[in-house]
């Protein structure tokens, strides 16, 4: 089924009654040549990019509830390419450029809104590493525009400039970056991993990962076994979990992150504005929502919920940088988990076990990474070598010490990152 306006237009008429599902519900088969563990943005991803680019339809996505529940749907919906380090900077920008063409490659609004993304500074000396980090974007190929204080006034007018602790005295801004839909993303790419044959698999829990002689058999299922040929975890939060099922130990860690949304509101926020003296960020959803999140809890969890006095930290820091979002009722929270490790950058790469593969630790840049993610986990997958965008993200760098990417300057600190 291929959308168009006239399509809508006539469904509209019609009362609704020609739409199909956009992808089928098929029971598992005995075996597959790849099964990827994770019906999120991720895995889903990397499903349609071994299609299209690979190929390699004999596929199975394995999701152990519906497609989308799990993080990719629990998120603040940035998307930026505003990162500092070689590595990073590489696979973002990467990123980036694959979300502006994704809406027409997909035929499906994912809702990506290039509304431009302040990320503001307080003192000298955040100027000056900002000043750094604009001048390695613009290197890399992507935009940067340093603000004075009157430039970020011109753009966001409503903020607290002359807060007595963290006057705003610029902004480092990234005219690309934005936001879209979380959900419109899983369903755009499950839709057309379905197109293209692959089987996407619903409730279905995977409980064991086969592996004999140091190679990777199949995997146990609430629904059966089955047996495949490769197997790629794509899980997110419980990438340690599923890991250990096949032996492995990850060097990574599973905080909760919590983000919040108010009613809805008339147009107030343009941007995604980020405070520099808390981790606080806020955009404005098109239902008018403001949505908004912050640091994580703080202590490990996989409890998909937070805390309060994390609660009240968000709170005021958004106070401190708007004190007007004080008159807004929020709604709901929720919280995702975040798969943290030691030096805030992810993995994407070939584990000791034959044909099985990992994407994890994605810390806060799980849901902007989601295209090149499952490009690169594609193209490791069915070449058995690391796509260049991904070729800094090894797992071995943790136990070698060489080629880490230690992004925000915290050091081995897995819930600073």
């Amino acid at each position: 089924m291929a959308y168009s306006g006239w399509r809508i237009i006539r469904e509209a008429l019609t009362g609704n009654t020609g739409w199909a599902p956009v992808w089928r519900d098929p029971d598992p088969k005995p075996a597959y040549d790849i099964v990827i563990i994770g019906g999120g943005g991720h895995g889903l991803a990397t499903a349609y990019y071994l299609a299209r680019e690979h190929g390699l339809t004999n596929v199975a996505v394995l999701e152990k509830g519906y497609l989308g529940g799990g993080n990719v749907g629990r998120n603040t919906t940035i998307v930026r390419a505003n990162y500092f380090l070689p590595g990073n900077s590489e696979f973002y920008s990467h990123s980036l450029k694959l979300w502006e063409g994704l809406e027409r490659e997909l035929n499906y609004n994912v809702m990506h809104s290039q509304r431009g993304l302040i990320n503001l500074f307080h003192s000298d000396g955040q100027r000056d590493a900002f000043v750094r980090r604009g001048n390695a974007m613009i290197n890399q190929g992507d935009d940067a525009i340093l603000l004075d204080r009157e430039g970020v006034r011109r753009h966001l007018p409503y903020l607290a400039f002359d807060n007595a602790r963290f006057p705003i005295h610029g902004g480092l801004y990234h005219p690309r970056g934005g936001t879209a839909r979380h959900d419109a993303v899983a369903w755009g790419y499950a839709r057309a991993a379905d197109r293209r044959g692959v089987d996407l698999v619903q409730n279905c829990e995977v409980t064991g990962i086969d592996v004999e002689g140091g190679r990777v058999t199949g995997v146990q299922t609430t629904r059966g076994a089955i047996r495949a040929k490769k197997v790629a975890i794509v899980a997110a939060g419980r990438s340690s979990q599923v890991a250990a099922m096949a032996g492995l130990r990850l060097p990574v860690e599973s905080h909760v992150l919590q983000a919040f949304v108010t009613e809805g509101l008339k147009p107030v926020i343009d941007h995604v504005v980020s405070f520099g003296m808390g981790h606080f960020y806020i955009s404005q959803s098109d239902k008018g929502g403001l949505v908004f999140g912050g640091d994580l809890d703080f202590y490990a969890s996989y409890a998909a919920r937070g805390n309060l006095p994390m609660v009240e930290h968000v709170m005021e820091a958004a106070m401190t940088l708007m004190p007007a979002i004080g008159k807004a009722k929020v709604l709901r929270s929720w919280g995702g988990i975040m798969d943290m490790t030691p030096d805030g950058s992810p993995i994407i790469d070939k584990t000791g076990i034959e044909g099985l593969y990992l994407d994890c630790g994605w810390c806060y840049g799980g849901f902007k990474a989601v295209p090149a993610s499952g490009f690169a986990l594609a193209h490791l997958v069915a070449q058995d070598r690391p796509h260049e965008s991904a070729a800094a993200f090894r797992l071995d760098r943790f136990r070698t010490g060489r080629g880490l990417m230690d992004e925000e300057g915290t050091g081995a600190q897995h819930n600073l990152h």
